[in-house]
């Protein structure tokens, strides 16, 4: 079951990286990124949010794209980017089936 919105820690887990990191994001691009606030105030993201947040994570550490390059990029044709990102995914998961079946032998 997914989930409606996301917290801070969650997207952290599925880049991968830390909480600050995704902070920072968030607050970098904020054109791409619009968090919800809870009553505490905290960050809540949308399904939709998750998903730039996988497209900056692409352009930024596996591309070495600066902050810059990669808002260039967001804000242009994203076909390719969404392209990649679901290559890379696609490539994770086969990564860990192959290793479940590593530790299953």
């Amino acid at each position: 079951m997914e989930k409606y919105f996301y917290t801070v820690g969650d997207v952290a887990e599925i880049l991968g990286e830390s909480t600050s990191l995704v902070r920072f994001w968030a607050n970098e691009f904020p054109k791409f990124i619009k968090p919800e606030r809870n009553a505490k105030g905290n960050r809540l993201f949308k399904k939709e949010d998750v998903e730039t947040f996988k497209h900056i994570h692409l352009l930024v550490k596996v591309e070495g794209l600066t902050l810059e390059g990669a808002a260039k990029r967001l804000k242009g044709d994203r076909k390719d980017v969404i392209n990649k990102a679901k290559v890379l995914e696609s490539l994770k998961n086969i990564r860990q089936q192959l290793a479940e079946i590593k530790e299953d032998m």
